[in-house]
Formats: structure tokens, C-alpha cells, sequence
């Protein structure tokens, strides 16, 4: 399934839980991909995130990566 699918899936489940509400399946269902919706976007923050790098006012590159500590 694609990400793009499970936004779709996660948004039918949405509606569908307003209105009619859902199975204890559905409701596994939702958690799971909402935590995978959640890892994937911070994977890719993160990614982006890593190659980011500030020009300082004095003309120097900074890594804030490198600054960071885990």
C-alpha cells in the first residue's frame, strides 16, 4: 500500500468514525496506520533535516547536525 493509500484509508476511517463509528478492526486498523503515517513523516523531516545547512551572517556554512547531540 502506498502512502498516498494509506492517507486515504486513514481519512475514510476518519469520516467513517464520525458518522457511523468503528469496529474494534477498524479501530486497530486506524492506530496502525496513523503510526506509520507519523514514522514516515518524521523519517523524511529527518532526511530533509540532515541537509539543511545555515549560511551565517559572516559567510560561513553551518551543519547544524553536527552541533546536535543525540
Amino acid at each position: 500500500m502506498t502512502m498516498d493509500e494509506k492517507i486515504a484509508r486513514i481519512n475514510e476511517l476518519y469520516h467513517k468514525s464520525k458518522t457511523e463509528g468503528l469496529t474494534e478492526e477498524e479501530k486497530e486498523e486506524q492506530k496502525t496506520l496513523r503510526a506509520d503515517y507519523v514514522r514516515s513523516f518524521r523519517e523524511n523531516l529527518r532526511a530533509t533535516l540532515d541537509n539543511v545547512s545555515i549560511l551565517e551572517p559572516d559567510g560561513t556554512v553551518t551543519n547544524p547536525k553536527k552541533n546536535l547531540k543525540n
